[in-house]
């Protein structure tokens, strides 16, 4: 289990956040914790994905944390400091409470059940991974920061990722925690992320059989999710069954 943490930079603002209450964008969408821009987008400080669960066998990637998951995120480390948390147990907690959180979870969940991800981990529910089995998973997003357009959580699209220079960067880097996890099955959620792993893969960063290619984006938003499911259905179960019988 590996921390790459930012915390102690953000610490000092995070101790000076409302207490006591939900936290809102006006709280968190600041110059406070604002780390960079580039047109119209902007990317944020968020604390969920600095811990990294190395000992994991599936590691679900999404494209960047969005408003909720921010938020819990925030609100998770705050609470935890003044419990007198250790850095480590505050950011294990963020990334446990904030990961994939609310409705798009449990569409997660349903999906991953239906596939049978439970029978080749040898568990009962793919929702014991976001609890009492968590150990087999890590979560993650191909921009690790929230990044935003305007107020609006970014979907991959204007700008495209690999069309602009920042959002390209930050995919690039996120190589590096996908190689702490080399053993692990890869789990793009949608289109967009597929398709930069799909680039990487094409340079030689990452072998293309360890990737649930076909997944759709579970998000609620996402109308078409149960159609792209349906038929990708059969090939996504295919390549769990190579993947784990090589394990």
């Amino acid at each position: 289990m590996k921390t790459a943490s930012l915390l102690e930079r953000y610490k000092p603002a995070i101790r000076r956040l409302p207490h006591g209450r939900d936290l809102t964008r006006q709280d968190l969408l600041t110059d406070a914790f604002r780390m960079t821009a580039e047109g119209r987008i902007a990317m944020y400080y968020a604390p969920h994905n600095e811990w990294i669960n190395d000992s994991a066998k599936v590691v679900i990637l999404g494209i960047t944390p969005g408003w909720t998951q921010m938020k819990i995120a925030f609100q998770a480390v705050r609470d935890g400091l003044d419990e007198g948390c250790t850095d480590e147990e505050v950011l294990r907690r963020a990334k446990r409470e904030a990961g994939f959180a609310g409705t798009m979870r449990q569409h997660l969940i349903g999906m991953l059940d239906c596939l049978g991800l439970q029978n080749e981990l040898c568990i009962e529910s793919s929702a014991d991974l976001f609890g009492e089995r968590a150990s087999l998973l890590h979560t993650t997003s191909l921009l690790k920061y929230p990044v935003f357009a305007g107020e609006r959580n970014y979907t991959g699209a204007n700008p495209d990722i690999l069309a602009s220079a920042l959002l390209r960067g930050q995919a690039l880097s996120s190589l590096e925690e996908l190689k702490e996890l080399p053993d692990a099955l890869l789990i793009p959620l949608g289109k967009a992320v597929e398709r930069v792993l799909r680039w990487l893969a094409d340079q030689g960063h990452f072998a293309g059989q360890r990737v649930l290619w076909g997944f759709p984006h579970p998000s609620g938003a996402n109308g078409h999710r149960q159609r792209q499911f349906e038929e990708n259905k059969e090939k996504m179960q295919t390549i769990f069954t190579e993947f784990f019988r090589e394990r």
